[in-house]
């Protein structure tokens, strides 16, 4: 019985504890810097993904503190929603097109999943691995840091990877980009520069406003009024 509680007890301190480590909030200046470049990224995206990205930093999960990788998959597949960012020089480096999984959705994402075979995106925080060159080509590995929500990426064979189907064309063919197996694909002609500048150790944030998973990540803040306003923010777009 008394091995029971002292286990109970340990696994309640790991998990305040995982909280305790955030960090405070990204500086708004920081913030302001950022959306001028890109102004069609939310800021309350924004905002949810320098938190989370702080708090794997804090945490020693993140090598390349400098890095930061917005998807936001509650936008259109056909405008850009893929945004990398350097911290340390407050300025955008890329602003792209992304697909979805065949199975999150059409032209819009709905849809989200961790298990093999889903064919669905995955949302969270991950951080870039090691590159390859595969079926897709050149291709970036992406291990998910969340537990039941992308903790399955690496399993699922989910990277970052170019692809035909991502463009101006496919837009202009399908009225949407085309859809991948779940992994976040951009355009072709741009993927091995973007890979190489992601690569080995950076955060990757991706966003869609699922009321359960930002209610129970533990790389988000999750005081009321965040929550709140977030869910506010969601509600107006």
């Amino acid at each position: 019985m008394k091995r029971l509680f002292f286990a109970a007890a340990a696994v309640l301190f790991c998990a305040l504890n995982l909280h305790a480590s955030c960090g405070a909030s990204a500086s708004e200046s920081l913030v302001t810097s950022l959306l001028n470049q890109a102004p069609d990224l939310h800021s309350h995206v924004l905002r949810l993904a320098l938190d989370a990205a702080g708090c794997a930093v804090d945490r020693g999960l993140v090598k390349r503190r400098e890095l930061l990788t917005v998807i936001d998959y509650s936008v259109s597949s056909s405008h850009p929603r893929l945004f990398v960012f350097d911290l340390a020089a407050r300025k955008l480096l890329f602003r792209e097109l992304v697909a979805h999984g065949k199975n999150s959705g059409g032209d819009m994402a709905n849809y989200f999943s961790n298990d093999p075979g889903s064919l669905a995106s995955s949302l969270g925080l991950f951080v870039s691995e090691d590159t390859y060159v595969g079926h897709n080509g050149y291709s970036l590995r992406l291990r998910g840091l969340e537990e039941g929500v992308n903790d399955m990426a690496s399993d699922r064979a989910i990277v970052l990877h170019g692809a035909y189907y991502v463009g101006g064309e496919a837009v202009r063919v399908l009225g949407r980009l085309g859809r991948s197996w779940g992994c976040p694909a951009v355009r072709a002609e741009v993927a091995h520069k973007l890979i190489d500048t992601i690569r080995g150790g950076s955060a990757i944030f991706a966003y869609y406003p699922e009321k359960s998973w930002l209610e129970t990540s533990l790389f988000l803040q999750h005081d009321a009024t965040t929550a709140r306003a977030t869910t506010m923010a969601a509600a107006r777009r």
